[in-house]
């Protein structure tokens, strides 16, 4: 005989109204930023693209798509 499901439901009450909304979870893994083989990569990749003949076009399109404040406290 099977035994009743006694699990706990996956949508606690909180999130409950949001399915009806047309929204649904995701559950996502981002990088550990703190993390040394992050650092290190992320040194890479920078000295690799600063080094790069096309230099000047891979900064552009950073500048184009950075999310920071033109806000002088934000500039490094």
């Amino acid at each position: 005989m099977p035994r009743p499901n006694t699990a706990k439901p996956a949508a606690t009450p909180r999130r409950a109204p949001s399915p009806r909304k047309g929204m649904r979870l995701h559950k996502i893994w981002l990088p550990d930023m703190d993390s040394p083989e992050f650092i290190a990569g992320a040194r890479r990749q920078s000295l690799a693209a600063a080094n790069s003949p096309d230099e000047k076009d891979l900064q552009a399109f950073i500048d184009s798509v950075s999310t920071l404040p033109d806000l002088p406290e934000y500039r490094w």
